[in-house]
Order: structure tokens, then C-alpha cells, then sequence
């Protein structure tokens, strides 16, 4: 195998590759950090798997003889990352792959290529959505999914059928966003999968400025292609929360404030939050105010200008990381936040939407 690449070009593709590899103390040499190789022609093949998540990277380069072979992959991408701009020149060598480029010369071992794990090829059925509208939805959704791997069905995010589109549903018990894409009906009727987080944060690093994905869903994968990198993930297996029994039907308290001005005030009043971790919003007819108490330190207090606030005299509190990251997730420069009272879920929505919901549950405080 011998090949030619820009360094940047080459660098970009063994990076994006290299995100699904594993630690270095993985039980199997070709999985545990390993990149596989393959030149046919012109075309070089990289990808890197954990077993539940794949990433394949094609790239056209400059080929001399066709070769497979895998190399650790975060060891090849640090040396070409590191390297001078200019062209790259990689050759096997027995069991070396040797990378070169101006007065720069590395020797990497290989691994066996037979011990890379088998990648199956996906289903031939294809499913093409707009990226962006998708992109969007993510962004909004995967950051309310559980990290905790000991709650494994809540760490995936819901993808189903929801009349004629798409609807997008993750939590971890504290928060819950749901969102709806009407115009994207990829999904069979009554059709529903459960994707892991990890992967879809993942795919929302590859989308760019692509157009379009194309998805494609086995029975036990999903495979989703965007640009030259394809991307395939392991289903995760169970039956999703009941999630509809969580959301209200109407709220009594409505806040409707500008969403920069509240994003601003929390970031400054949650400075004294680390403690408590809360923040208490108190609402009435005579204002909005946000307020952090800090044993230690003191009181942080901002009243929101402009905020218009209908409904009973309260005080709420709510987790400021959770909060913020609803707010931020909602379109347009306004955001209503509506509660029943202090102990039941508020939901972050937009005055003008009802295709995005974000519902959080309150911090009891005393």
C-alpha cells in the first residue's frame, strides 16, 4: 500500500475516523485503538470502530499500490496533525506504515488486519432527510439524554413516527425535550427506534454544511451517511419511558422574557449556585428576579427587565445548567417559561412554535 494526501485533508479524515476508536486498554489489539486502512486506486478507506459505534471516512487521494492494514488511530492522526503543511506520503512496509513528509520521518507498527472487527454492510432501503431542519432538532434534543450508562434506554434519544413526521424525544428523569419535525416523514406508521446519544452527538460533529443524510435503519443499526463519512450505531434495545404522561396539558403561570437577557442573568446569579446548585426564580406582579444563595460566599440577585410574567405570586427553583440549556435550545429571540407550582414540571418553549418542548423538573428547596 502506498498513497499521497495533503496533510490537512489526511488529518481532517484519520480525526473523524478516529472518535469512534476505544481506549488503549481494550481486550483486543485491532479494536483497541486501531484505524483500518484500505487503498484501491485512488480511493482510501478509513475507518475505526468500538464495536457499537463505526466510522468509515473515504477519501480520494493519490494511490501507488492498493494495501489494507490497520495502525493505531489516534497515534497516525496525532503524527499527521503534527506535521508541516504540505503533501504526505504513506507506505507499508511489512509491518511498519511509514509516514513521511519533507525532512519528517515516522515508523508505525501495524496490527493484523484480519483482527479488525468485521463491519457489516447496511440496509438498502435508504431514507434521505434534509440535514439542517434535522441538525437543528439534535442540537436541540441529545443534550437533555442521560450519560449515566447504568440507565442505558435513557441514555438514547427516541426517534418515531408521529403522524406524517418525525418526532425526536430524549430525558434523563430531570428534563425532557421533545421535538417534532412535521415535514420529515422517514418513519413507517407506528414505526419508533431508540438511537444512542453518543452517536448522534457524533453525527451532528460530521453533518457541516451538508444537504442532506441519508439514513438507513436495520434491525438491530442504524446507518446514516453524510458527505463521504458514514456513520453506523448499535439500536439500543427496551421499550422508552412513557413520556406524554408527563407533559400537562395547560400551565396557570406564564413567563415571557427575551432570551439573551435570561441566559445573561443566569449565567451571572448561578456564580453563587455551586453550592445549592439551584436557582430560585421569584414571579409576581411586581417583577421577575433571579436569585442564588451561597452559604459561604453570599446572595446573588438580578431582576429581568422587561419580563412579562401572568399568573400567581411564586417562587420556583430550578438546577442553572438544566434551565440554561432549555433556553438556549429554543428558536427565536423569545422564550416562555410556564409552571403549574414549585414541585410540578415547568415547561422553556417558544411563543411562536409548538414543534420544540423542553420540560424540567424543579429543585425542591426550603
Amino acid at each position: 500500500m502506498k498513497f499521497r494526501c495533503e496533510r490537512e485533508e489526511l488529518a481532517e479524515a484519520l480525526g473523524t475516523a478516529a472518535r469512534a476508536a476505544v481506549g488503549r486498554g481494550a481486550a483486543l489489539p485491532g479494536l483497541a485503538s486501531g484505524v483500518r486502512i484500505v487503498l484501491s486506486g485512488n480511493d482510501l478507506e478509513l475507518t475505526a470502530t468500538d464495536r457499537e459505534l463505526t466510522l468509515r471516512v473515504t477519501k480520494e487521494v493519490t494511490g501507488s499500490a492498493d494495501g489494507v492494514t490497520v495502525v493505531p488511530a489516534r497515534v497516525m492522526h496525532d503524527i499527521v496533525r503534527a506535521l508541516a503543511p504540505a503533501a504526505v506520503d504513506v507506505e507499508l512496509a511489512g509491518e511498519e506504515v511509514r509516514i513521511t513528509s519533507g525532512r519528517s520521518k515516522f515508523s508505525v507498527r501495524t496490527v493484523a488486519a484480519d483482527e479488525f472487527p468485521r463491519t457489516q454492510e447496511p440496509s438498502e432501503h435508504a431514507l434521505v432527510l434534509e440535514a439542517k431542519p434535522f441538525e437543528i432538532a439534535l442540537d436541540q434534543v441529545v443534550r437533555a439524554a442521560s450519560t449515566d450508562e447504568a440507565r442505558q434506554i435513557l441514555t438514547g434519544v427516541l426517534m418515531a413516527a408521529e403522524g406524517p413526521g418525525l418526532r425526536l424525544v430524549a430525558t434523563d428523569s430531570y428534563r425532557l425535550a421533545v421535538r417534532d419535525l412535521d415535514s420529515t416523514g422517514v418513519l413507517a406508521e407506528g414505526q419508533k427506534v431508540l438511537v444512542p446519544s453518543r452517536a448522534l452527538n457524533e453525527l451532528k460533529r460530521v453533518i457541516g454544511g451538508a444537504a442532506e443524510i441519508t439514513l438507513r435503519l436495520g434491525e438491530h443499526d442504524a446507518t446514516f451517511d453524510v458527505g463521504n463519512v458514514r456513520l453506523t450505531t448499535s439500536l439500543i434495545e427496551g421499550e422508552y419511558p412513557n413520556y406524554r404522561q408527563l407533559i400537562p396539558e395547560k400551565y396557570p403561570n406564564r413567563l415571557t422574557v427575551e432570551k439573551e437577557k435570561l441566559l445573561a442573568a443566569i449565567r451571572r446569579v448561578r456564580l453563587f449556585a455551586a453550592e445549592s446548585n439551584n436557582i430560585r426564580l421569584k414571579m409576581g406582579a411586581e417583577g421577575v428576579q433571579l436569585e442564588a444563595v451561597n452559604q459561604n460566599l453570599g446572595t446573588a440577585e438580578e431582576e429581568l427587565d422587561e419580563a412579562k410574567y401572568e399568573g400567581s405570586e411564586m417562587v420556583v427553583a430550578f438546577n442553572p445548567g438544566y434551565l440554561s440549556d432549555g433556553v438556549e435550545a429554543v428558536a427565536g429571540e423569545t422564550v416562555v417559561l410556564e409552571t403549574l407550582d414549585a414541585l410540578k414540571p415547568a415547561v422553556v418553549r417558544s411563543p411562536e412554535s409548538t414543534e420544540f418542548t423542553y420540560l424540567l423538573m424543579p429543585v425542591r428547596v426550603s
